[in-house]
């Protein structure tokens, strides 16, 4: 089995450049899996899924049977970045975060660009995600989004786009390092041969910025995951997080506050808790200010935040930052704070709340990829070329009835890479979700989740709608090392 009949098609290709002309650095890595025995590669896929299996990488689809495990579906060849590419990356990614926790905290202070009319004041006070709890707020060194998820796609050109961020519980990361885990242990000769940076120091990372953000008198800080349980579709990435970072995994009902701190149930007594990196939504955090009937949070938790006696991560009302709709305002925003240009462009963007928007994003549905604002996980969206009359006329009735929450973007034939499909390679389309550590400095893990659609001429990567995931290797750049 080899590459010589496969066709990258009529896109940018991830590996090959022309049929049969791998990118350069890729030489080596193609050659390899060319030089396979006869099912040497199934044998490596079926390896690797069950190391998957057995590091507790898998995922619940909500509405499937409670208890059962799934791997997130994975593809044994990686994806390559050279050094140019992910030097243009992490520029673009620091940029974006930088600018969009200076919005954060400008929204929840004095609202300057709101009324410097650069971002309209009801699109950001209409956002479902924006917490009018949170004004006056003052996070710890003033670092409202500590985690961050930018999902990026490639064009035919092979320009890198923002397809959105992801500032409230970025999910993905646990396939990242789990990816990584099986492919050194599947290819482990190819890694020194092909300068891969490492990706492993991403929990140590994160610690760091635990840390940063609890006051400097506390010498041992208590640091833990707060999870909304088993029935989470994220929960094992919870656990395994928890695992690799040491410390401890905890729900709503661990915690407890008193005089003033928080403090976390045990064996031995009541431990007080100085840093949470929490997984559940703002509404469930704590039912005395969010939601009164949530049993996952703990009540007085946001007291103790507010009187900066505990960090958590990320800050509540972050996710007015990736709504869908401010989403399209992040030039402005990039060039409001930081007096820059946008390095990593978005895709053009119609939002339907602007009559003349509405009225082209109506007109023509079917050449567009509609999306809700506050929507993920590839639901809530409407990809115009592959649906139906039936489902356009019913997101154009959603879209006429409540057009704050909808915007409209043109399809973008994202960039491809090679999987195996028994016992073949064929092109699937990838896009790319580099995760992004905001401490005493922002930092970008080098390669992040690839997101693969394993349907054939699918466009959706999501895990929840048929998609799997490639390990991402960024290269170094050979002539410096």
């Amino acid at each position: 089995m080899n590459f010589i009949d496969y066709d990258p098609g009529n896109f940018f290709d991830e590996i090959f450049e022309l049929p049969g002309q791998a990118r350069p650095g890729v030489e080596s890595l193609v050659n390899l899996l060319n030089n396979l025995e006869k099912g040497d590669l199934q044998r490596r896929q079926r390896a690797a899924e069950a190391i998957l299996l057995n590091l507790g990488i898998t995922f619940n689809v909500y509405g499937q049977e409670q208890g059962a495990e799934k791997i997130f579906p994975f593809d044994i060849i990686p994806r390559t970045i050279s050094a140019k590419d992910w030097d243009y990356i992490e520029r673009g990614v620091k940029q974006r975060i930088f600018a969009l926790n200076e919005f954060i905290k400008d929204i929840y202070s004095d609202q300057k660009i709101l009324k410097d009319g650069v971002v309209p004041k009801d699109l950001v006070l209409s956002s479902e995600p924006f917490r009018k709890e949170c004004i006056g707020l003052r996070p710890p060194k003033d670092i409202w989004a500590h985690i961050t998820g930018t999902d990026l796609v490639r064009d035919r050109d092979g320009q890198f786009y923002v397809l959105e961020d992801n500032l409230r519980c970025p999910s993905g990361v646990s396939y990242v390092l789990g990816n990584r885990q099986v492919l050194k242990q599947t290819f482990p000769s190819i890694f020194s041969a092909m300068h891969v940076r490492p990706v492993d120091a991403y929990p140590d990372h994160l610690l760091q910025v635990m840390d940063h953000l609890v006051p400097e008198s506390v010498r041992d800080p208590c640091r833990v995951i707060l999870t909304p349980g088993v029935h989470n579709s994220a929960y094992f990435e919870h656990s395994f997080l928890a695992r690799q970072m040491g410390i401890e995994l905890v729900q709503g009902s661990d915690l407890v506050v008193s005089d003033g701190f928080v403090y976390m149930r045990t064996t031995k007594g009541f431990q007080r808790v100085d840093a949470i990196y929490r997984r559940i939504d703002d509404d469930f955090l704590d039912p005395k200010v969010f939601r009164k009937d949530s049993m996952l949070g703990c009540p007085g938790l946001m007291e103790v935040y507010a009187k900066g006696r505990v960090a958590l991560i990320n800050a509540p009302g972050t996710g007015v930052a990736d709504d869908k709709a401010v989403y399209n305002y992040v030039p402005q925003i990039i060039r409001y704070y930081m007096n820059e240009d946008c390095i990593l462009p978005n895709v053009p963007t119609y939002l339907a709340e602007n009559p003349s928007q509405r009225s082209h994003m109506l007109e023509n549905l079917k050449d567009m990829v509609i999306k809700e604002t506050n929507a993920s996980g590839g639901y809530g969206m409407l990809i115009g070329p592959a649906s139906t009359s039936r489902e356009r006329k019913l997101f154009a009735d959603k879209i006429k009835a409540n057009p704050r929450n909808y915007i409209g973007q043109p399809v973008i034939q994202l960039s491809r890479a090679p999987i195996l499909v028994r016992n073949r390679y064929e092109g699937r389309h990838v896009d790319l979700r580099p995760f992004v550590l905001y401490g005493e400095e922002i930092n970008v893990i080098p390669g992040g989740l690839t997101r693969v659609a394993l349907k054939k001429n699918s466009l959706v990567v999501n895990s929840s709608q048929g998609g799997g995931s490639k390990d991402t290797w960024v290269l170094y750049d050979s002539q410096t090392e």
